[in-house]
């Protein structure tokens, strides 16, 4: 049994916020952390902008709950989406919560879940405030899920897709795939510092801590956001980074800037 199994997560999604066409992503995204037993919605039902979420909610089990938005311009679903968080904490049956929205009005909410020693993930969009990622033990960005998700449609799934990444690099070792997005800079210092905590004296880091490193110090640290589903695969992509493979284990190293 996988130990994530035992893992039970409160998935809350504030529908004012986020995409209803990204809930598939969602659900096979929250499934790879444990089981997913409470699956809650919050929106304006009897508002049009909400048509598109009642289409999916009965779908895949999730439970709308109703909020009027009692005065125009303040959202009224944070605050009852807030309030049901809260009393889900106190239940005590929870691991974890899974918290689907872009919007920063939820930083204390994951700050005070988290400080109760619970997991937080978030999903939202790539300008999500950063105030709120951090508060998140992960933040994940929906559109490198959804993104994600087509690219298993089309490939049948998602290590099928990481045999092919390692076989074109091991056949052509030049011609390694750059990260997609254009904050490369970012991603050497976040490698850079990862390599350097966890690294032995003789400059070798086990890939595993350095990735935990990294999602500690970027919660929305994700190697797919740079088109590889795996980051033994982005660190093999990185110029500046050596890999090795040892007793099944891998292991990374900063290439000497002289040599």
């Amino acid at each position: 049994m996988n130990i994530n199994d035992n893992k039970r997560f409160a998935l809350l999604i504030d529908a004012d916020n986020a995409q209803a066409k990204a809930i598939d992503a969602i659900l096979i995204e929250a499934a790879r952390y444990g089981d997913v037993t409470s699956r809650r919605c919050y929106g304006d039902w009897t508002s049009p902008q909400s048509k598109s979420w009642k289409e999916v909610l009965n779908k895949h089990a999730i439970q709308p709950i109703q909020q009027f938005a009692y005065t125009v311009g303040r959202n009224a679903t944070d605050s009852a989406l807030i309030i049901d968080a809260m009393d889900l904490l106190y239940t005590g049956k929870f691991n974890g919560f899974f918290l689907v929205s872009s919007h920063s009005d939820f930083t204390k909410l994951a700050t005070r879940l988290r400080e109760a020693g619970l997991e937080i993930i978030g999903i939202g969009k790539q300008n999500t405030p950063e105030a709120f990622r951090s508060a998140c033990n992960r933040f994940i960005f929906t559109e490198t899920i959804t993104e994600d998700e087509n690219k298993t449609d089309e490939n049948n799934n998602v290590e099928q897709i990481s045999k092919n990444i390692a076989t074109s690099a091991e056949k052509n070792d030049s011609t390694k795939s750059p990260p997609k997005t254009s904050s490369t800079k970012k991603l050497k210092k976040l490698i850079i510092d990862a390599i350097n905590s966890p690294s032995e004296g003789d400059g070798w880091a086990n890939l595993s801590e350095v990735g935990n490193y990294l999602n500690r110090i970027d919660s929305s640290f994700d190697p797919r956001n740079y088109g590889l589903p795996k980051l033994s695969l982005l660190v093999k992509s990185l110029n500046y980074v050596d890999y090795k493979n040892s007793n099944s284990k891998h292991f990374v190293k900063l290439k000497d800037a002289n040599a």
